[in-house]
């Protein structure tokens, strides 16, 4: 029965091929998503290794942080580059979910995580997520929390001003167009608790130091910080 189900499959893979989202080539049985070449040859920092990495030190002066780390190197041709606007602009939503899973199991085996209570993804704004139909940071955070076992809040923190899009603006510019547009909405859910922040790629760290800065109103809040992707030039 197995010998028929391959025959299947690779019948289907030769009608539909499937592609792996980072480099384009074809997947073979039994991957998913992402080739075992591009999963081997993504490059980690290791940055959940060192507690003064240059993510954590990003925030140095800004906003309180208790650790801070990114997956992957985010860089144009990036093969993490390529994974995270197919997952936002194409909707490929698993990638977001698996993403979440491989570097949380990092994450956990080193002890990254111990002490934090609850996962908590950056907010976008409620028109734009009906516009792109979801937020990529839940999903990415649902896989954090599917191996780690922290609860996912997605209703604590919200985004309540609708922003114009970061991208080609200077630091300056990032910091003001986010400057004070988070809200708390659930503070008794957060209130004693530390909390794992996830967004999926950090370029200048304003928007997660506006979310720290609302976070923190809250009595006995700490926060921690992670991404998928770190830019890079």
């Amino acid at each position: 029965m197995n010998y028929l189900y391959d025959l299947w499959d690779d019948f289907i893979s030769l009608l539909f091929p499937r592609l792996c989202y980072a480099c384009g080539n074809h997947l073979m049985r039994n991957e998913s998503l992402i080739c075992t070449e591009c999963y081997v040859l993504i490059p980690r920092t290791g940055y959940h290794l060192k507690p003064e990495n240059p993510v954590a030190q990003l925030f140095w002066g800004r906003c309180l942080i208790e650790k801070a780390a990114a997956f992957s190197y985010y860089s144009k041709g990036s093969r993490i580059r390529n994974l995270i606007h197919k997952l936002k602009y194409s909707g490929i939503k698993e990638i977001g979910y698996e993403l979440g899973r491989i570097y949380a199991l990092s994450l956990k085996s080193s002890g990254f995580l111990s002490g934090m209570d609850i996962i908590i993804p950056v907010p976008l704004h409620p028109a734009k997520q009906r516009k792109r139909g979801f937020n990529q940071s839940e999903y990415i955070s649902a896989g954090v929390s599917d191996v780690t076992g922290l609860p996912l809040s997605t209703h604590s923190l919200v985004r309540t001003v609708l922003t114009a899009t970061q991208t080609n603006r200077s630091r300056y510019d990032r910091w003001t167009n986010v400057e004070g547009i988070f809200r708390v909405a659930e503070p008794g859910e957060i209130r004693g608790k530390h909390i794992l922040l996830v967004d999926d790629v950090i370029t200048t760290g304003s928007t997660i130091e506006s979310c720290v800065n609302e976070l923190l109103k809250i009595e006995d809040v700490k926060v921690s910080v992670i991404a998928i992707g770190y830019a890079v030039e």
